[in-house]
């Protein structure tokens, strides 16, 4: 049986592990630092709030005309320019005196190509790991970003309390340049792919439509972004639902922590104690699971119990350890880049639209209704995916040799 100490002593996966870890805890610095510096200047909280969410959604233009380059070079230079950017956009950030649209447009620029270092690094996660360590690989990754995301939007304003904005962002660029020399030096560099003759956007797109038209890597696509999707509009709501309880001040941040302490226990449990069918099995189970809690909104539920919603639906989200080796083997392996970055930016973009739409909603209609019917909405997910195919076919990576199947 595979275990997560096995995965671990893989070298590869070890270090896009630790690259990844750190860059999450960068970008997290980076974003709070950001929006703090953009409100001092502006006193704007529209301003503040773009500067919070710039990155998400100019990645959907990015995997639409750059998706196919993360299957056209070496990953290792690719994953490391990718970090190099970062740490670049985040240094013009903290020295240049720039004004408030060119901070927002740098941001949204190293966003567009986001999704291609995202793909070319999951797709060597792939290729790298094989059978159920891909899975366990990817559990393990979770509760990083999990606990990443938690420290470093915690330690953001300690950060940028005792350095200030400037300083934190060139905090932030200091660990992109770490994590960009980690892949330099810690990586295999790979041979390159084959030469195509077609053009990058158009075998973008060409590569976007093949993939979307494909009937199983469609379904599993939209069973992966739609339930986070909706249960981050879901999250959204909390400060103004706990402000109209009239919860004790704090109530909010308990609430929110919820999900990501649930997601790591989730993705502990459902990683090492069940087998991979079993897994399978149990994918619309889980994202019901996500969904039923939200409802304990729409009543008039007392805060620890609500709080304890939310662990249970970050709990659920460990549904997709249940699907994530069918989408790999699903995908072709001259577009696994392509698809990964596929996955990974309809993500991003869901998860930055589904809480602009559920506050727009709750402009009219309260917010406890709204994240009630939020966690309806994932319950439809939860029947739609009993019928997603979790099958995986025989795939070829790069070096032609076929992937073992999950048994």
């Amino acid at each position: 049986m595979t275990t997560y100490s096995a995965v671990w002593r893989n070298g590869t996966f070890r270090v896009l592990f630790g690259t990844r870890t750190l860059g999450i805890l960068a970008d997290s610095l980076r974003i709070v630092a950001l929006s703090l510096l953009v409100y001092a200047a502006t006193a704007s909280p529209a301003l503040a709030a773009l500067a919070f969410g710039i990155g998400f959604l100019p990645q959907l233009l990015g995997a639409g005309l750059l998706g196919a380059l993360a299957d056209r070079v070496r990953p290792r230079p690719l994953i490391a320019l990718g970090y190099l950017a970062e740490a670049a956009a985040a240094v013009a950030l903290g020295t240049a005196p720039l004004p408030v649209w060119a901070c927002l447009a740098l941001v949204a620029a190293v966003a567009l190509v986001t999704p291609v270092f995202a793909g070319a690094s999951n797709a060597l996660v792939a290729e790298t790991l094989t059978g159920d360590a891909y899975v366990l690989g990817r559990s393990l990754s979770n509760v990083a970003s999990s606990l990443a995301q938690l420290a470093g939007l915690a330690g953001a304003g300690l950060a940028v309390a005792a350095l200030g904005g400037r300083r934190a962002l060139l905090v932030a660029a200091l660990a992109h340049l770490v994590a960009a020399a980690w892949t330099r030096l810690g990586l295999a560099d790979l041979p390159a792919p084959p030469r195509r003759p077609e053009g990058l956007a158009a075998a973008s797109w060409r590569g976007n439509v093949a993939l979307a038209r494909d009937r199983a890597i469609r379904r599993l696509l939209l069973v992966q972004w739609l339930p986070p999707a909706f249960l981050t509009g879901a999250e959204a709501l909390v400060v103004p639902y706990a402000a109209g309880r009239g919860f004790p001040t704090g109530v909010a941040g308990w609430l929110l922590a919820g999900v990501p302490v649930g997601m790591v226990a989730g993705n502990l449990v459902v990683g090492r104690a069940l087998a991979p069918a079993r897994r399978e099995r149990l994918v619309a189970a889980l994202i019901a699971l996500m969904g039923l809690p939200c409802l304990a909104f729409a009543a008039p539920v007392a805060w620890p119990g609500l709080a304890a919603a939310m662990v249970v639906a970050g709990a659920g989200s460990a549904f997709g350890l249940g699907l994530q080796a069918a989408f790999r083997d699903a995908l072709p392996p001259d577009r696994r880049g392509q698809g990964f970055a596929l996955l990974s930016t309809g993500l991003m973009t869901a998860q930055g639209l589904l809480p602009a739409l559920a506050g727009l909603l709750a402009e009219v209609v309260p917010a406890g209704v709204v994240v009630g019917l939020l966690g309806a909405a994932v319950l439809l997910c939860a029947a739609g995916a009993a019928g997603v195919p979790v099958r995986r076919r025989a795939s070829v990576g790069w070096a032609g040799a076929a992937a073992p199947r999950d048994r």
